[in-house]
């Protein structure tokens, strides 16, 4: 029975990731296809010959006028169109912050030069003797660096999630100083949350001190040389 059970938790552990990644790129598919679907003229959409249904049809669509709408809005014309609909919006008063904020977040989030959330750090939250995960984002700018800046110093914005949702969380305004910067990426550090920590990824002390020692002083680690020393010399 041991024996059975120990099978039973091996197939499901690599059966769960799989059944439960399905199930969500499956949804996420018929949702599009819900959406997108209804708007493709009669013609053009192969539900109406086959007898079935083509699944992720509507992605393709969507996928593809995503990419028509960013070739067009590069050009001059684009930019003028696109520039003339933000002035429209602009005149808007509610639509204007939506609009805005949701636009300024996907550009930071989704440009390339932008170094957010490349870090993982810790903070004692919510009290001393207690350490949260943070993922770093940037330092503290404009107004909010300029009223603590005689009290804290150099502030950096961190968001702190929360397990096992990481998509919420709290934005937390920390000195510098007081932040432990981590080695782990923030893949392994969302996995650390979303497990509850559970699943810690491996971190060997030695091997990065090596490296740090190494980083710092611009030579090989003492291991390292004392490894090349050893070798004869041909």
């Amino acid at each position: 029975m041991t024996r059975l059970r120990n099978y039973f938790l091996t197939g499901f552990i690599v059966t769960a990731p799989l059944a439960i990644t399905a199930y969500l790129a499956w949804s996420m598919i018929g949702w599009v296809d819900s959406w997108v679907k209804p708007y493709i003229p009669f013609r053009y959409n192969p539900d109406n010959y086959l007898p079935f249904a083509v699944p992720g049809f509507g992605l393709i669509v969507a996928l593809i006028m995503i990419t028509l709408i960013g070739f067009l809005t590069a050009n001059f014309i684009g930019r003028t169109i696109l520039a003339t609909g933000e002035n429209v919006l602009g005149r808007m008063p509610l639509v204007r912050s939506v609009y805005r904020g949701l636009k300024q977040i996907l550009e930071t989030v989704l440009s390339e030069r932008s170094d957010t959330f490349k870090k993982v750090g810790l903070v004692e939250y919510p009290r001393k003797g207690l350490w949260a995960l943070v993922f770093i984002a940037t330092e503290t700018r404009g107004e909010v660096q300029a009223k603590i800046d005689d009290d804290a110093g150099q502030t950096i914005a961190v968001f702190l999630p929360t397990t096992p949702n990481p998509t919420s969380g709290y934005l937390l305004f920390v000195p510098k100083k007081d932040v432990i910067e981590l080695k782990m990426t923030v893949e392994e550090g969302a996995k650390l949350v979303i497990s509850a920590g559970l699943v810690a990824p491996e971190y060997h002390a030695r091997t990065a001190a090596l490296a740090e020692e190494a980083k710092e002083t611009g030579t090989q680690p003492a291991r390292s040389k004392r490894m090349a020393s050893s070798r004869p010399n041909k």
